[in-house]
């Protein structure tokens, strides 16, 4: 029995793929349904077919982003650990994980942009962070939980502008700092 070759599941994933990745190289401003379309190696009439337009684009690539760093947060932090155990792992998640690479970079701060003047985007970045502090709270307390967690953005968007590489040394000193011994 032949295939259609119209029918492609997993198109709409591909194209949500490929909007994170033109938001990553051109920002969210230079992000068009025919350049993710180009990307993602689809018509650009299939755009429309799964998505009412640009700005329902943005938030499933946009969620499914926040999603991708919750899931990393609980990889991290989801398992039995002591408290020494736990600082390293919080460290490596922001060496490894938080400054994985420059895409991740980009696409957290254009992100943030547009939950800086958007609600709904807002919500996103909320529920993001409330996931990671729900996972460094299986570990440290409420307080500490929310400090790392501003730490780990805090030393984010200084990763994102600073010319150098942000030394592990100074990560662990800073995490013992919010930790305490």
């Amino acid at each position: 029995m032949a295939t259609n070759p119209r029918y492609d599941p997993a198109r709409r994933d591909r194209i949500i793929d490929a909007c994170l990745d033109v938001i990553a190289e051109r920002g969210v401003a230079g992000t068009t349904h025919r350049r993710v379309a180009e990307a993602a190696g689809v018509p650009l009439g299939s755009m429309t077919y799964h998505f009412d337009g640009m700005d329902e684009l943005l938030r499933a690539a946009f969620t499914r982003f926040s999603h991708e760093i919750a899931d990393g947060f609980e990889a991290r932090l989801g398992q039995d650990m002591t408290r020494e155990e736990a600082k390293d792992a919080v460290v490596d998640l922001i060496q490894q994980d938080v400054f994985a690479g420059h895409r991740e970079l980009v696409l957290s701060h254009e992100l943030y942009t547009l939950a800086a003047r958007d609600q709904r985007y807002r919500e996103l970045t909320s529920a993001r962070m409330t996931r990671s502090r729900v996972a460094l709270e299986h570990h440290f307390d409420a307080m500490t939980a929310q400090l790392l967690d501003a730490l780990i953005e805090g030393l984010s968007i200084h990763s994102a502008l600073d010319v150098t590489p942000t030394d592990r040394a100074l990560i662990r000193e800073a995490v013992d700092r919010v930790v305490g011994p």
